[in-house]
């Protein structure tokens, strides 16, 4: 399987291409970032973005596209610009039609170092040392763009099992599958009505 990570950001877009299966031994293609001017408008940014990638599909021909999942921050001007770029990454994979997998900076860290928590330096670290380079790549869009590569190989079989098998359950059978969730919930809430019931029990009456 060869993937093409994309870490999204409109200032550098970090690209990495890894070649791998599950259990073997992962190879680096190519990584880079493509780089826009901050002053720049931004439909100008865009489309040197996507000029960027089309030229990296056009160059290493990936089976699949994986981005970074766009997630919530107080700097909202930081998180458009992020979600543009992603959003020029999935239409040059649609464009192509390839499939593209969208994974979580914590699924990435947990996948690659075993900590959803690790810092860029622990991802980096990670990296070089999984793909046997010589030095963490620079700057650091470029090692998790590798990061997100490898977390899709390493992850892929198992979410496609379980597609698999959600795919052949009947509608009665999802809810079946939800069900534990809800019943966990309810369970917990009636032992703490129990649990401050008794603790009310205990507690000395008032003289009448």
């Amino acid at each position: 399987m060869r993937v093409l990570g994309v870490d999204p950001g409109l200032t550098r877009c970090g690209v990495g291409v890894v070649d791998g299966t599950p259990g073997r031994p992962l190879h680096m293609k190519a990584v880079g970032v493509i780089r826009t001017p901050p002053d720049a408008p931004v439909h100008e940014r865009l489309l040197e973005i996507e000029r960027g990638l089309e030229t990296w599909l056009d160059a290493h021909t990936p089976d699949l596209v994986a981005i970074e999942r766009v997630f919530s921050q107080h700097n909202v001007r930081t998180v458009m610009g992020t979600a543009q770029a992603s959003a020029a990454a999935m239409l040059c994979a649609a464009r192509r039609g390839l499939p593209v997998a969208l994974h979580t900076p914590s699924e990435v860290k947990a996948a690659v170092t075993g900590s959803g928590r690790a810092d860029k330096a622990q991802v980096g670290a990670m990296v070089t040392r999984l793909l046997r380079l010589d030095a963490p790549p620079r700057p650091a869009d470029a090692a998790d763009a590798l990061a997100l590569a490898i977390c899709h190989i390493w992850r892929a079989p198992a979410q496609d099992r379980l597609r698999r098998a959600r795919a052949g359950l009947t509608p009665a059978q999802e809810r079946l599958l939800e069900a534990p969730t809800r019943t966990t919930e309810t369970r917990a809430q009636q032992r703490l009505r129990e649990a401050q019931a008794a603790a009310a029990a205990q507690q000395p009456k008032g003289r009448p």
